[in-house]
């Protein structure tokens, strides 16, 4: 089977490396810059100047872009090549309803859709080892399973298409939520003399451990604002979340309080920083 890849950005580029090293066939890739695709076709892979050649030559398109404008121009871009023997899968993190409307688009070609954003960073992507969360039919879901598994080891169906989109977005809004508790109270235990280290391994006896911590303390301890996921692009999740539950007629303080964190962030010039550097920014507001 053929596949297609589009978007090779800090997550794309792995994901799309492994599929290059898993698949038994041609995996094309296509990307604005073209060093991020000659670093695919060093792997192996077939670049193509378009996307839309890419999308004659494969049986699967993969998409992992950063916006929901992005993806609309893609397959809008797409749209005419696509016909009953096509699968799409757009793995970015978007507006369930601008997927839901991208996907309407493309089954009126005869074409399959489905949305699977990723869960978990680059090193994660790297291993194949993301968790995916997929909106579509379960033929579909079936069928593409073992492409996904390609790219990640945890993967689940959620529903219709914009439901992969619908958990990807609350789960992103509950990591910057928990985020922010880990950096308040890690301030506050500082304050006091306890380490970063110290902290991490207490919290890990109790109820309040989380995967947050776990994963990230070394970093922070070092302070290591190595971007693995851009500050950006989380803020970019919250705003979607926020309008998910405008929709719903929904207030949700917790997701107030740490879209504050991150709005903080975006206006001090931190986008491109990893999102772990939000502990800077509540460090400062705490003793302002």
């Amino acid at each position: 089977m053929k596949i297609g890849f589009i978007g090779l950005g800090i997550m794309g580029e792995a994901m799309c490396a492994n599929i290059i090293k898993k698949n038994n066939d041609t995996v094309y890739c296509c990307d604005l810059n073209r060093d991020r695709v000659k670093l695919m076709e060093n792997l192996g892979g077939v670049g193509t100047k378009t996307n839309k050649e890419l999308a004659e030559k494969s049986d699967v398109i993969i998409s992992m872009v950063p916006e929901s404008k992005h993806s609309k121009a893609v397959y809008d871009e797409i749209l005419p090549c696509l016909n009953e023997k096509k699968i799409c899968i757009d793995m970015s993190t978007i507006d369930p309803s601008v997927s839901v409307e991208i996907s309407e688009k493309v089954k009126s070609t005869g074409a399959d859709f489905a949305d699977a954003p990723v869960v978990k960073s680059r090193p994660a992507a790297e291993e194949g080892k993301l968790g995916i969360y997929v909106g579509c039919d379960e033929e579909l879901y079936e069928k593409i399973k073992p492409i996904l598994s390609f790219m990640g080891e945890n993967i689940i169906r959620m529903g219709e298409n914009g439901m992969g989109l619908v958990m990807k977005v609350c789960h992103n809004a509950l990591v910057s939520q928990i985020q922010n508790g880990v950096n308040e109270t890690l301030i506050l235990a500082q304050s006091y003399g306890v380490s970063v280290e110290d902290f991490e391994t207490a919290v890990s006896y109790g109820g309040a451990q989380n995967f947050y911590l776990d994963s990230q303390y070394k970093n922070l301890m070092s302070k290591n604002w190595t971007t693995a996921f851009s500050l950006k692009n989380e803020h970019k999740d919250l705003g979607i979340c926020e309008n998910m539950a405008k929709e719903k007629g929904l207030k949700l303080k917790g997701l107030d309080n740490a879209k504050s964190v991150y709005d903080r962030g975006m206006s001090d010039d931190m986008g491109a920083e990893d999102f772990r550097a939000t502990y800077k920014i509540v460090e400062k507001i705490s003793k302002e």
